[in-house]
C-alpha cells in the first residue's frame, strides 16, 4: 500500500494499480467510458481528465488520463480541478455531437452509463445545430439489436468480443469520424457471450432484443439475487420481473464465480419459466385417460391415499434444490431415494466427489482458473458444457505472455500495451478431446482419440510427473509425444491446472484428470482441478445420496414400491424410451411435481404444480462444491408453490409423522443442516428470513418504482398490500431498508449518480475486488491436503478400445444440449436437429454422404439422424448431439452400428 494525496487529503493505496481504479475504490466520482474493470485501460475516451501535481509546491499541475497514470507514493490528485472539469465537460459535448438524444424511446434509458457520466460531468445543454453523423443498422441475430447511431466510439465492444471472449466475427469497421462496430455482413452473432454487449456498452448501441418484446424500464423491475440452472457452473445472475413474467436477467458480480459476465445460455434460457409449457395447476388422471385439473385439496387426497401405504419411493433431481431434494428424502426415506440420475451420470458426480475430496488438489473457482498459467484439458468441451469456464481459460492463456509484459515495466492494466507486447501469443495450452472445440485456435497442442485415449494419456503425463503414478501400457506415439508436452509445460509452470468433466461420460477421463493433478501437487506445485459438473446442482444430489434410476427401476421391478413420486426430473432424457416406457407402466400411481410440462408429466396420474427458480428459495451447489442461495422474484401464484411445500403437504396427506410441513424456508435449511452434516455449513451462506436492516427487510423493487396499485387494476382498484415473504429477509415492495445489504441479498447496483450497472463500483471493496463482506456462497466441498490416498491409476487403468463397428462418444451443444433452455424462444430456433457425425473417410467407406438419413442403434434402440461430415473425428469415432430433442436418454459413450434409411435434410451440427 501507498499513500496519495487527493484535494491535499491522503488515502492509502494498492500499488501497482492506475489513479481511475484507485479513485473509483475509495469512493470518488470519476467519470469514464472505455474503461471496464474486467478488461481495463487503453486511454480511447478521454473523459476521466484528472490534475495532477509534481509536488505541494506546484501550483499549475498537469492533465492527465487518470485511466493510464499509474499511482506513485505521494502523488498529489486533483479531480475537481476547474479545469480538469472543463476538460471533462468539452469531452462529452464532443462524445454526444451525432449522439441521437432519444433517451425517451431507448432501452438503455434509465440504466444508461452515458446518461450518468453526462450528468456528472455537467452537460446539460446541445449547443450544435449540425446535422448528425447517422449510420445503418445490422441484424445481429436473436438476442441482440443493434442502434449504431448512439455510438461514442469508447471501443468497449470490440475489446470484449474480440479480445476477452475471443470472437472473430465482429469488430470495429471504417475510420476516422466513420468508425463502426458490427459484423462485415448481416448474421447472428456467433460467440456464446454475446449477450454481454448489451451489459459491455455503456450507451444504448447494444440492447436486449428480446426483453423488447416485452419491455420494462429497469426501475419497474422487480428483481432478486440468483443462481444460473443451466449448467453446474453457478453463475450469479439477476432476473428482473414485472406484471407477473420474468421479463430478462443479468449478470451478479461474484468476483470468485462469473466476475462481470454470463454465457447467452443463462442470460436467455429463461423462457421456460412464461412458456406455454408451464405447469400451472394440479392434475389427475381421471377415468378417460386423460389429466384433468383438479382442486389442490383433492390432489393432495388422491396423491396421499398412494403414498399412505408406505409402497412409495422418491425420484429426486440435480436440477432441484437441496430443500426439495430433502423433502422428497424425508417423506420416502432415505433408502427409498434415488437421484434421479441415470447410472453413468450418478457414477460421473459420485467420481467428481471423490476427487474433489479424496486428493490433496485444491479445486479451482473460475477466478482462480484466470491466475493459473498452463492447463492441458482433458475430453472437455468447455464452452458448450460450462460456457464460462470457457471464457476464464481464454484469461488463463494470456497468463504467461502478460509475465513476459510484466518484466518489461507494463502495468497489467495498461491493456494496449499489454497486447502490443504479447500480440497473439499465450501460455501452455493443451487439448485432448474427441473432435474439434472452439478453444482449439488456443491451443498449444491439440490430441484428438476417444475417450479411454484420452484418459491414458493423461496417465502417461501423470506418470512424467511423479513415476509412482502407474504408467498405462500400448501407448500410440501422438499420445506419447502429447504426454511428454504436457508433463513438461505443467512441471515448468508456477500454478498448472487440469480440466476434465462430466460431458465426456467418462469416469476414467475424470479419474486420469485427478491423478495428473494430485501428481503436480505432490511434486510440490500450486496446482489446481476444475471438473465440470452435469447440471446446476448435480454435486448437491452427489453429497445427498440415494441410488441411481437403475436401482429405482429394480425396486420397481421388484414389486417393493408402486408409487414413485418425481421430483423437477423428465425421466425421459434420463433413460431409453424402452426403459422409460418400462418404469412408467410399472407404476400404479406416478406423482410429478415440476413447473415445466415434459415427457413424464405426460405419463403421471398426479401432477403438482411447482414453482420455477424465480418462484422459489433454495440451495445449489456447484461443481467447485460452493454452496449458493437463490431467491424468489416473483411470488408464486394460484395453485404454484415450492417443491418442499408440496412434499410436506403430501407427507400430511399421507399421514406421515414427519419434520414436515415446515413452517418456513428457515426451517427446512436447519432440518437440512442436522440431519445431514454435509450440509451443516448451508444455514449461513445467506441470512435468515428474520435478518433486518434499520427495522426493515430488502426491497426487491427500486426506489423508483411505478404503477403498483395500476398492476392489478383489472382485478380490483384498491392499493392491496404487496405479498408476504415469511422466507427471506427480501420484501416484494419498493420499502425497506435503504442501506447496502449483505452480498448475498444484493437484488440490483445501484448508487446515488450510478445508474447503470457500473454501479457495482460502489458494492466492492475496491474496484474488480470482493463485494463488502465476501463474494455470495461458501464451499462445502473441500480438499484433504495430507492426503496420501493411491492414485485411481493404482486399482484400475482405462482399457485400451476394442474394435467394434463405431465407437459413439457424446457432442454437447450450448442451444440444445440443456433442455430448460432448449424450451425458451429464441433459443429453441438455434438448437441442431438430429445428426450422426462421422469422419469422412468413415462416411465413404460405409457408403454414406452429407444430408443422408440413417438409423442408428445405440444399446439396441435405434434412431432416424442425418449424416454430418466431421473429419476431426478420429476415424472410427462418431458422434451424436447430446439431450436435445429426439436423442434424449441415451447411454454414451457406447457402441453402435449405422444402416440406411435413405435420403433426408442434413443436421447442423
Amino acid at each position: 500500500m501507498i499513500t496519495i494525496y487527493i484535494h491535499n487529503e491522503p488515502h492509502r493505496v494498492k500499488a501497482g494499480t492506475s489513479l481511475l481504479e484507485a479513485c473509483l475504490s475509495l469512493g470518488f466520482n470519476v467519470p469514464y467510458f472505455c474503461w471496464h474493470p474486467a478488461m481495463h485501460s487503453v486511454g480511447a475516451c478521454r473523459q476521466c481528465a484528472v490534475k495532477v501535481f509534481r509536488d505541494e509546491n506546484d501550483t499549475a499541475g498537469s492533465i492527465v488520463m487518470s485511466c493510464m497514470m499509474p499511482v506513485r507514493e505521494g502523488m498529489r490528485v486533483s479531480i475537481d480541478d476547474p479545469e480538469a472539469v472543463r476538460l471533462r465537460a468539452h469531452v462529452v459535448e464532443w462524445l454526444m455531437l451525432n449522439h441521437p438524444h432519444d433517451c425517451p424511446v431507448c432501452d438503455e434509458g434509465g440504466e444508461c452509463h452515458l446518461q450518468d457520466m453526462t450528468v456528472m460531468t455537467g452537460h446539460t445543454v446541445r449547443r450544435t445545430r449540425l446535422p448528425k453523423r447517422t449510420y445503418r443498422n445490422q441484424d445481429l441475430g436473436p438476442f441482440v439489436t443493434h442502434e449504431m447511431n448512439r455510438c461514442i466510439q469508447c471501443y468497449r465492444c470490440e475489446r470484449f468480443y474480440r479480445d476477452y471472449a475471443g470472437g472473430r466475427d465482429f469488430g470495429v469497421l471504417g475510420w476516422h469520424d466513420g468508425v463502426y462496430f458490427g459484423r462485415s455482413a448481416n448474421g447472428k452473432l456467433e460467440s456464446e457471450f454475446s449477450g454481454n454487449l448489451v451489459e459491455v456498452c455503456p450507451t444504448g448501441v447494444f440492447t436486449d432484443k428480446i426483453l423488447a418484446g416485452h419491455y420494462t424500464r429497469k426501475w419497474d423491475l422487480t428483481t432478486a439475487p440468483s443462481i444460473c440452472i443451466h449448467c453446474g457452473a453457478g453463475c450469479n445472475t439477476i432476473p428482473g420481473a414485472r406484471y407477473g413474467q420474468l421479463r430478462r436477467i443479468r449478470a451478479r458480480f461474484n468476483g470468485q464465480v462469473n466476475g462481470y459476465f454470463l454465457c447467452d445460455r443463462g442470460r436467455y434460457g429463461y423462457g421456460f419459466v412464461n412458456g406455454p409449457r408451464r405447469v400451472r395447476e394440479p392434475m389427475v388422471r381421471g377415468a378417460d385417460g386423460r389429466l384433468q385439473v383438479v382442486a389442490g385439496p383433492e390432489t393432495l387426497a388422491f396423491a396421499g391415499e398412494h403414498i399412505r401405504g408406505g409402497r412409495a419411493i422418491g425420484i429426486g433431481s440435480p436440477r432441484a434444490s437441496l430443500e426439495a431434494n430433502f423433502a422428497l428424502r424425508s417423506l420416502v426415506g432415505p433408502e427409498r431415494f434415488f437421484q434421479g440420475s441415470s447410472p453413468r451420470d450418478s457414477a460421473l458426480s459420485a467420481a467428481i466427489l471423490e476427487c474433489l475430496t479424496r486428493g490433496p488438489t485444491p479445486t479451482a473457482s473460475l477466478s482462480e482458473v484466470e491466475a493459473c498459467d498452463a492447463v492441458v484439458i482433458l475430453g472437455e468441451d468447455v464452452l458448450n458444457v460450462a460456457p464460462m469456464l470457457g471464457l476464464a481459460l481464454r484469461q488463463c492463456a494470456r497468463r504467461q505472455p502478460l509475465e513476459t509484459a510484466a518484466s518489461l515495466n507494463i502495468p497489467y492494466w495498461l491493456d494496449a500495451a499489454n497486447r502490443e507486447v504479447t500480440q497473439d501469443g499465450h501460455g501452455p495450452f493443451f487439448i485432448a478431446s474427441t473432435a474439434a472445440t472452439r478453444l482449439d485456435g488456443l491451443a498449444t497442442s491439440a490430441y484428438r482419440a476417444s475417450p479411454q485415449d484420452l484418459a491414458r494419456a493423461g496417465l502417461a503425463a501423470a506418470h512424467r510427473v511423479d513415476a509412482s503414478c502407474p504408467e498405462p501400457a500400448e501407448l500410440s506415439q501422438d499420445a506419447q509425444a502429447f504426454a511428454r508436452a504436457v508433463a513438461e509445460a505443467l512441471k515448468s509452470a508456477r500454478r498448472p491446472l487440469v480440466v476434465a468433466g462430466a460431458g465426456s461420460g467418462s469416469v476414467e477421463l475424470i479419474h486420469a484428470a485427478a491423478d495428473l493433478a494430485w501428481a503436480l501437487t505432490r511434486s510440490g506445485k500450486d496446482a489446481r482441478l476444475c471438473l465440470t459438473a452435469a447440471e446446476c446442482n448435480s454435486m448437491g444430489a452427489a453429497l445427498m445420496g440415494g441410488g441411481d434410476l437403475s436401482a429405482a427401476m429394480e425396486t420397481l421391478r421388484s414389486g417393493a414400491a408402486e408409487t414413485v413420486i418425481v421430483l423437477e426430473n423428465d425421466l425421459r432424457g434420463r433413460m431409453s424410451r424402452r426403459d422409460f416406457d418400462e418404469m412408467t407402466s410399472l407404476a400404479r400411481c406416478l406423482i410429478v411435481i415440476d413447473h415445466t410440462g415434459q415427457a413424464t408429466t405426460e405419463r403421471a396420474h398426479c401432477v403438482l404444480p411447482a414453482a420455477s427458480f424465480v418462484e422459489a428459495d433454495g440451495t445449489l451447489v456447484n461443481n467447485e462444491g460452493r454452496a449458493q442461495r437463490f431467491f424468489k422474484v416473483l411470488p408464486a401464484t394460484g395453485a404454484i408453490q415450492e417443491s418442499w411445500r408440496w412434499l410436506g403437504e403430501l407427507a400430511v396427506a399421507a399421514g406421515r409423522r414427519l419434520a414436515p410441513p415446515w413452517p418456513d424456508f428457515d426451517a427446512i435449511v436447519a432440518d437440512l443442516a442436522a440431519t445431514l452434516p454435509a450440509f451443516k455449513d448451508v444455514p449461513a451462506i445467506a441470512p435468515p428470513a428474520g435478518f433486518r436492516q434499520v427495522g426493515g427487510k430488502i426491497p426487491r423493487q427500486s426506489h423508483r418504482y411505478s404503477g403498483r396499485t395500476a398492476e392489478a387494476a383489472h382485478l380490483s382498484v384498491f392499493d392491496n398490500p404487496p405479498p408476504a415473504d415469511p422466507d427471506s429477509p427480501l420484501a416484494f415492495s419498493m420499502e425497506g431498508s435503504g442501506q447496502e445489504p449483505p452480498p448475498a441479498l444484493i437484488p440490483r447496483y445501484w448508487a446515488p449518480g450510478w445508474n447503470s450497472d457500473a454501479a457495482v463500483n460502489k458494492f466492492q471493496i475496491e474496484v474488480g475486488g470482493p463485494l463488502h463482506g465476501g463474494d455470495p456462497g461458501r464451499r462445502i466441498i473441500q480438499p484433504d491436503s495430507a492426503s496420501s490416498a493411491p492414485y485411481f491409476a493404482e486399482g484400475s487403468q482405462p482399457p485400451a478400445p476394442k474394435a467394434g463397428p463405431l465407437w459413439v462418444v457424446p457432442r454437447h451443444h450450448i442451444f440444445g444440449s440443456e433442455p430448460l433452455s432448449a424450451a425458451a424462444q429464441p433459443i429453441a430456433g438455434l438448437c441442431p436437429k438430429p445428426y450422426l457425425a462421422m469422419n469422412g473417410r468413415d462416411a465413404a467407406a460405409a457408403g454414406l454422404g452429407r444430408g443422408q438419413t440413417v438409423e442408428v442403434s445405440i444399446g439396441g434402440v435405434g434412431y432416424s439422424v442425418a449424416v454430418v461430415i466431421d473429419d476431426s473425428l478420429p476415424p472410427g469415432q462418431a458422434a451424436l448431439p447430446a439431450g436435445i430433442e429426439g436423442l434424449e436418454g441415451i447411454d454414451l459413450p457406447g457402441w453402435g452400428s449405422v444402416a440406411r434409411a435413405g435420403q433426408g435434410e442434413g443436421g447442423r451440427p
